[in-house]
């Protein structure tokens, strides 16, 4: 499916941090699958090599879907929660996909 989006990378927290993101991440990723169609994927996972490091994960049908994601109810609440918490470093990047297969 030429076209769909993914979003991956990471993001670096205060250790007392991580698991509070962690949290309002599990919420956020449980909200965006059920109400938005362009999600195919959205995952957050704790690394757990690095007691500060989330790593990120998403997929979506289109770079449109991923621009209306950032203006939903949900992320504005999101960022409304989070805007506390100690980011000490993030690496995110957008890959367009040009072809899928399927692993054998």
């Amino acid at each position: 499916m030429a076209g769909q989006i993914i979003v991956s990378g990471w993001m670096d927290y205060e250790p007392g941090d991580r698991g509070t993101m962690l949290g309002h991440l599990v919420d956020l990723g449980r909200r965006t699958r059920e109400e938005e169609p362009g999600c195919l994927d959205y995952a957050m996972t704790a690394d757990p090599a690095d007691g500060r490091r989330i790593r990120v994960y998403e997929r979506w049908t289109s770079r449109q879907a991923l621009d209306e994601h950032f203006d939903t109810a949900h992320m504005k609440e999101f960022r409304a929660a989070t805007s506390g918490l100690v980011r000490l470093g993030v690496s995110l990047q957008t890959h367009t996909v040009s072809a899928t297969h399927d692993m054998r």
